[in-house]
């Protein structure tokens, strides 16, 4: 919504739900809470997690710098879970970058770069609490696969963050680093349900459960993708029809049912999505590209515009630097570094240091001069998108249709959309568009 200057406003829930919208004051038994809610929500159940009733649309981190404390604090105010991405997150603070920028060589850079992103982390989340004024959750996404995967989550931690999720890779360590804060969440990211059972077992040793499991079809989400190589993306064994029961399954026979939610993560489209996945037994669904392209997402106005824009005939599926399999939108850096891949992988040999002088992987592809691995600076070009260079930049996406089409639109018409279906200003479902182009390739 926007004010009479044409800025940006956060409406309160009660603008988009009706006046009975009053989570905080409610009852939070999660059984209790299901059966009371589903004439308020006409069916759609509220997510019950971390003593708060929580719209069950969970906004997914994304980097770098793409949800930041702008779209997690604007999707926390409305009653969700808004999740910051932690990685080099220097990028949205113009002094924090003229002091780490010209880094190269110095024995300190990855130090001093690792300090900077640090003081950003700590700025973002404060900055999203009060965009959110107490309202929802913050949480923030750090990936496994980072070098500083254990500083980035001790910061978030010592700043209050109300949940972790951790994703690429598996964090059997999370609940050992967090265990002076048993009040903050964990949520894994994983892919298929033997994942889920090596996770829960590993994590019931160390007196710890999952506060929320998001489970991520690799098929279907953007970003890297929870398989260990592009040719599985269409393994059944991922299909939420197949992961979710299973799951269950397993927490019944471990006896912890009801106990741990679980979050259907990729391809989500609409309200009908978000009802069948709740019949199947997810608690919530997680959405990326379709905040990505929100009026309050961190990034560029061109970032946007080049996901919202995309077709069916401009995704691409390739091996990531950090060697894992991901999906982006082509454009002239992608569509020129797919055609010497190959010759690449070649000459692929260890180098002296990272070209950003901080080591943002554990593993690199690139630096570590591993062939089976991509070999570009995912940093690089990821902050190349994030500043909208068109060319240059690596742009993530999702596989699906948006629900707004080419439209930027406010966070809240996305909320309207997938709590009530309720969808103004769009005489042609883009889904519609979107089968016929695939149809058409």
């Amino acid at each position: 919504m926007r004010c009479g200057n044409g800025s940006i406003r956060t409406p309160h829930p009660v603008e988009l739900f009706g006046e009975n919208w009053d989570l905080e004051s409610r009852s939070t038994s999660p059984i209790q809470e299901l059966k009371d809610s589903r004439a308020m929500f006409n069916e759609v159940i509220p997510l019950s997690l971390l003593g708060k009733t929580l719209l069950p649309v969970v906004q997914g981190g994304m980097g770098v710098g793409v949800s930041a404390s702008r779209l997690a604090g604007t999707v926390a105010s409305m009653n969700a879970i808004g999740t910051i991405s932690s990685v080099d997150l220097r990028r949205k603070h113009p002094d924090l970058m003229a002091l780490t920028a010209h880094l190269t060589d110095e024995a300190d850079a990855r130090e001093r770069i690792d300090r900077a992103n640090l003081v950003a982390l700590r700025r973002e989340i404060t900055q999203a609490r009060q965009i959110s004024q107490g309202k929802g959750l913050i949480a923030v996404n750090v990936m496994k696969a980072l070098t500083a995967y254990e500083s980035y989550i001790r910061e978030a931690l010592d700043c209050g963050v109300d949940a972790l999720v951790v994703g690429a890779g598996l964090p059997l360590d999370l609940p050992d680093i967090a265990k002076e804060h048993p009040q903050v969440g964990l949520i894994p990211i994983l892919s298929d349900a033997r994942g889920v059972q090596l996770l829960v077992r590993k994590w019931e040793k160390k007196g710890r459960l999952p506060d929320a499991i998001v489970i991520e079809h690799p098929r279907l989400a953007g970003g890297h993708l929870g398989a260990s190589k592009v040719t599985d993306l269409n393994d059944t064994r991922f299909d939420f029809e197949n992961v979710i029961p299973d799951v269950l399954t397993f927490f019944k026979s471990a006896g912890i049912e009801k106990y741990i939610p679980l979050i259907a993560a990729g391809g989500v489209y609409d309200r009908n999505d978000l009802l069948r996945l709740q019949a199947l037994g997810a608690s919530a669904v997680q959405m990326g590209t379709a905040f990505a392209v929100t009026l309050e997402c961190d990034a560029d106005p061109v970032f946007k515009q080049i996901l919202a824009g995309a077709k069916p005939r401009d995704l691409v599926e390739f091996v990531s630097v950090a060697g894992l399999p991901a999906r982006g939108v082509r454009n002239h850096w992608l569509d020129k570094y797919l055609r010497v891949e190959p010759q690449l992988k070649a000459v692929a040999h260890e180098k002296k240091r990272c070209n950003m002088a901080f080591d943002c992987l554990a593993h690199c592809g690139l630096r570590d001069g591993k062939p089976e691995m991509g070999q570009f600076c995912i940093d690089q070009q990821l902050g190349h998108a994030l500043e909208g260079d068109a060319e240059r930049g690596l742009y993530f996406r999702g596989a699906g249709p948006l629900p707004f089409g080419e439209e930027i639109r406010p966070v809240a018409d996305l909320m309207n959309w997938m709590i009530h279906g309720v969808r103004e200003g769009v005489d042609t479902d883009p889904r519609e568009n979107w089968q016929k182009e695939l149809e058409s390739i």
